[in-house]
């Protein structure tokens, strides 16, 4: 399995492979064009509730990441759609946070790697 995470933001590059955006909530000042998404995968981000206790406060991270993954338990659907993925080839997790070692495209790729 081959799974990186990237800004959003960043440029879109081929070896990226397959790109899914895994926010809840569209990243601000990207337009879908630009994106070049091959999917948004919204219901597998962190639910509204948690999203909100998060904050992106770095001191909350270790539960966020805690609670994240008993709620990750629930999609199992999704989680094993993403892994098929990433057997077919490269996946690259999409996120818009601005914090690039706090957020749920972190805690999800070592969820999926855990697999």
């Amino acid at each position: 399995m081959d799974i990186q995470i990237k800004r959003i933001y960043e440029k879109a590059a081929n070896r990226d492979g397959t790109r899914i955006l895994v926010d809840r909530v569209w990243p601000r000042g990207v337009s879908k064009e630009d994106a070049k998404l091959d999917e948004w995968m919204k219901e597998i981000a962190p639910s509204k509730e948690l999203r909100k206790w998060f904050d992106h406060k770095k001191e909350r991270f270790d539960g966020f990441s805690k609670k994240y993954k008993k709620e990750l338990k629930d999609h199992s659907d999704l989680v094993e759609q993403l892994l098929e993925k990433a057997k077919e080839k490269r996946l690259t997790l999409l996120y818009g946070a601005k914090d690039e070692k706090h957020n749920q495209a972190v805690v999800l790729k070592e969820y999926l790697e855990d697999q």
